[in-house]
């Protein structure tokens, strides 16, 4: 017997009668609901055909903070109040951006949802929800949407995909002989020998070695001093990341600006994703900072083959509607050439979904999702995010929790360690 069953034939004697009644859930309903809106119609078509709309009155507890959950559930109609286990307390009204997505998620609740008001609630499975995130193809095959039919920027890349012809870029020679020199399991001396070789890496590394994701009192001065505070495996990704600047470069004025946006975003995203590392103390904060600035690589060879095409090919309308589509595929088939291993290979291609759950704990993917979404939080589009505590990511978190004044708070306290992280990478 389900939750919300149980809990009204056991409490049917005291609670008041609800005013709203079930309804039929039409098509114009699911297709304003994030995420399951993206199916196809024939998909949306099947998954109305007998769905129905549950009816609560004033006052019911719908789920509680930490219950175990094979469901998500979408507020169609009245005013819910959500509150975390800080006490944290925000309401989602219905027909508003928030009520597009839903109130929870993730297989276990972040929240406690109580009604304010008699309402009506859709409740979906989490299989039909995970679903539309189970790849159908291998993770590196470009797909094309309906709505890239007519796009011959994106068809001609996928063409120049296919045959193989894709412009892979190299991995710097410093992030090669490194890897290398690690694997065999090379001592600090020579680590640092190779380091050394490339003098811009070794001032960016001694630089960040000084900024506050580091704090000590005595400044380091040497490349040696760096690596040693750091520590070997950090090193490792830290130059990785650092040399990844060179790959962001493009002369060409439109493909530049796009490049240049990509990589001042990945930089922000990283940072986030090191301070939530760090504070969850769920996943390595050198890793989350590496998987932030790899999350988008895949754009970077689609805007390679743009820019060495005729100026009247292709629109920027063209770009921007490709690139979502472009950039997973891509990076993961970047990033298997490259050499990393499976968790770094998955966050390209998930990581711009916040409905994703690749695994039951907390991973890199897990945390780029939080931190794109965070990094989102006062921009342009805002109202058309979900709440952080409602994607499945959040409910992985253990001993902390998100809400959206937390989020706020986390950005805030670590505001200047973010810039000065960033200010590094960018120089």
């Amino acid at each position: 017997m389900d939750f919300f069953s149980h809990s009204f034939k056991k409490n049917k004697n005291v609670l008041p009668r609800c005013s709203l009644v079930s309804e039929n859930i039409s098509m114009h309903v699911v297709q304003k609901l994030f995420p399951i809106r993206n199916y196809d119609n024939e998909k949306l078509l099947a998954f109305t055909s007998d769905l129905k709309s549950e009816t609560f009155p004033k006052q019911t507890i719908l789920f509680h903070y930490g219950e175990k959950t094979d469901s998500a559930l979408y507020l169609l109609k009245g005013t819910i109040s959500l509150s975390d286990e800080n006490g944290k307390i925000y309401e989602i009204v219905s027909g508003t951006g928030e009520a597009t997505f839903p109130l929870s998620s993730g297989s276990i609740h972040t929240t406690t949802a109580i009604t304010k008001t008699d309402v009506s609630v859709l409740r979906v499975s989490q299989k039909i929800m995970s679903s539309k995130h189970a790849p159908a193809s291998p993770l590196s095959e470009l797909v094309a949407p309906d709505e890239l039919t007519g796009n011959r920027l994106f068809h001609s890349f996928t063409q120049h995909y296919i045959n193989d012809e894709l412009d892979i870029p190299s991995l710097p020679d410093v992030a090669i002989k490194l890897r290398n020199a690690m694997q065999r399991d090379a001592g600090i001396t020579d680590i640092v020998k190779i380091i050394q070789f490339d003098p811009v890496i070794s001032a960016k590394l001694i630089g960040l070695a000084n900024c506050p994701l580091y704090v000590s009192v005595t400044p380091v001065k040497s490349c040696l001093e760096a690596v040693t505070r750091i520590g070997l495996n950090a090193t490792r990704n830290l130059v990785m990341g650092l040399s990844l600047s060179r790959i962001f470069k493009n002369n060409s004025p439109l493909i530049k600006k796009y490049v240049e946006k990509i990589w001042k975003q990945s930089l922000y995203i990283s940072s986030l994703s090191y301070v939530l590392a760090a504070v969850t103390r769920q996943a390595n904060p050198q890793e989350a900072l590496l998987a932030g600035l790899i999350c988008d690589i895949g754009s970077i060879p689609f805007l390679s083959f743009a820019a060495n095409l005729p100026g009247d090919y292709f629109t920027e309308s063209d770009i921007e509607l490709a690139l979502p589509y472009v950039k997973g595929p891509v990076g993961y088939k970047i990033l298997l050439d490259w050499g990393f291993s499976e968790e770094f290979l998955k966050v390209p291609v998930y990581s711009n979904d916040w409905y994703q759950s690749c695994s039951e704990e907390l991973n890199l993917t897990d945390i780029v999702v939080l931190s794109r979404l965070h990094s989102k939080i006062g921009q342009p589009g805002m109202p058309e995010l979900p709440a952080i505590t409602s994607i499945p990511a959040a409910g992985k978190l253990k001993n902390f929790s998100l809400s959206p004044e937390l989020s706020l708070n986390i950005l805030s306290e670590a505001k200047q360690q973010i810039n000065d992280t960033m200010k590094v990478f960018s120089n």
